[in-house]
């Protein structure tokens, strides 16, 4: 069953999110994941949710998205990530 991250990012400093950003999308392919959402435009229509930033990854399975998360790969871009940006982030099982 497919597994989704979600991510509301608020980028604090740009030039080093760039550095994440230009990282992070060959991580995300190497576990087989890809992405649906990247940062584009928001509209909401209810409650008092205001992101600056949503992002959407698409893995195969809960276990493949816990696994690019927790990868070598991916630690030092995390580090950086949370010094670049105040992010919050849930991983979602999808339908069958």
């Amino acid at each position: 069953m497919a597994a989704y991250v979600i991510g509301e990012v608020e980028i604090t400093d740009p030039q080093a999110y760039q550095e994440y950003a230009k990282g992070v999308p060959g991580t995300i392919a190497q576990y087989g994941g890809k992405y649906l959402v990247r940062g584009g435009a928001v509209d909401v229509k209810e409650g008092s949710w205001q992101p600056k930033r949503v992002v959407v990854l698409e893995f195969a399975s809960m276990a493949q998205a816990r696994k690019w998360y927790a990868s070598p790969e991916y630690a030092p871009l995390l580090a950086l990530r949370h010094k670049a940006a105040r992010s919050k982030l849930i991983f979602v099982e999808g339908v069958s």
